[in-house]
């Protein structure tokens, strides 16, 4: 098999099941046993961008960081890093091949064998610590491994998203995402909301962790394409995004710094050097005119919304060009959008989960329908080359508009 077949083998076997029987089969059969101290991080919104900033300043800071990542948007070697090096085509290949009778014995997911494939790959390659990224959730995600030699649990925010998976209350996603705890390891959370801190509280204290709440970020202030912020003990903190968003994500990340300080020193230049590591792509990506962000739930698209002056650059137009899943809450999205900006355009786009026309019925009334998304862009680009496009409704439509933007458009 080469790197064109391994992917279409993925996207084949990019199942819906939310349940770890198969998964769990295979790894009690096979011994799986990863051995790379780890920071494990969960989240609603944010926990990709915080593992970056984390990693950045490990990386930064001297020491041989591994990176697992989903999903990926162009290939599957994104996913899996050691110190921002993707994994090789040829390691990629090596270890799905040794492996691929069993995969398809146990019948696993893509996600389940793409976790597989780090973690052998982290034990062979030995870095100092990994920072894993949960698919989703955490109780059941195939990251969450008992045991995984966890430094720190990360749960970055929690609220409302794949309740027909994680729950139909906050509370209950809460403790889907609690399921990463491990015991007597310390859980740092973001800024949460009563219910989602006393449920993951209450799993704290039953593991005998210490429980962390990030800290507030002061003097935030956009110079440029720059962030700069204090968050203590540091003055003047700078990270290269037009989102204030990130900022949250930032400052998530130092607290994880500090509370592993002993165990892992960092100095100041190193956390200074780290966050200024390059932006993640779609989020709050300019190009010209356009801006493009994978704002993909109410909580992210509510985040958006707060970034629409630096957006609109204090008062110009904004079109947006809009597609999600069938699965999104557009029914509080496209309303929120619709405040600000100056029309709404909803497209769709070549994926099986993506919305059509008739999944946006209740909803064309108020916003047009074109069902070629290119030329959705394309047409508000040229009936409005003064003012701004945004494009959003979710990373996966975000990706592949922006190889539209970037590859034809060349913007």
């Amino acid at each position: 098999m080469d790197k064109n077949g391994l992917e279409q083998y993925f996207l084949d076997h990019n199942y819906s099941r939310y349940e770890r029987e198969h998964w769990d089969n295979f790894v009690a059969a096979i011994g799986l046993n990863p051995t790379v101290p780890t920071i494990h991080v969960t989240g609603t919104n944010g926990k990709g961008t915080t593992c970056l900033y984390i990693a950045s300043i490990y990386e930064a800071a001297g020491y041989h960081v591994a990176t697992f990542n989903s999903p990926f948007f162009y290939h599957p070697n994104e996913m899996i890093k050691i110190d921002g090096v993707e994994i090789s085509d040829a390691d990629l290949l090596r270890l799905f091949s040794a492996h691929q009778k069993d995969f398809e014995k146990y019948d696993l997911s893509s996600f389940e064998i793409q976790v597989y494939i780090a973690y052998t790959y982290f034990n062979e390659k030995k870095p100092d610590l990994a920072v894993i990224e949960v698919g989703m959730g955490g109780l059941l995600d195939a990251t969450n491994l008992e045991n995984l030699p966890t430094l720190l649990s990360v749960i970055t925010s929690v609220s409302l998203e794949h309740t027909a998976q994680l729950g139909r209350t906050v509370s209950e996603i809460a403790e889907s995402k609690g399921g990463i705890i491990k015991e007597a390891t310390p859980v740092l959370v973001g800024k949460l909301e009563e219910t989602a801190d006393t449920t993951l509280r209450e799993l704290a204290r039953r593991h005998k962790s210490l429980y962390d709440v990030v800290d507030d970020y002061h003097g935030e202030h956009l110079v440029g394409s720059q962030f700069h912020f204090d968050y203590r003990p540091y003055r003047d903190l700078v990270i290269n995004s037009f989102a204030n968003y990130q900022l949250r994500n930032a400052a998530i990340a130092l607290e994880a710094i500090k509370l592993l300080q002993e165990s892992y020193p960092v100095k100041e230049e190193a956390v200074r050097k780290g966050l200024l590591v390059a932006s993640p792509i779609l989020r709050l990506e300019k190009h010209h005119n356009i801006w493009i962000d994978g704002a993909h739930n109410p909580e992210a698209v509510e985040a958006l919304m707060r970034c629409f002056s630096t957006i609109s650059g204090n008062g110009k137009p904004v079109h947006v060009v809009f597609a999600s899943f069938k699965d999104k809450n557009i029914a509080l999205e496209l309303p929120m959008l619709g405040k600000e900006a100056a029309d709404i355009t909803l497209t769709t786009f070549n994926h099986p989960r993506a919305r059509d026309e008739m999944d946006y019925f209740l909803y064309e009334a108020d916003y047009p329908f074109n069902p070629d998304y290119k030329k959705a862009i394309s047409e508000d680009l040229a009936k409005y080359p003064d003012d701004i496009i945004l494009i959003c409704g979710g990373l996966a439509f975000a990706a592949i508009a922006r190889s539209y933007v970037v590859d034809e458009l060349k913007l």
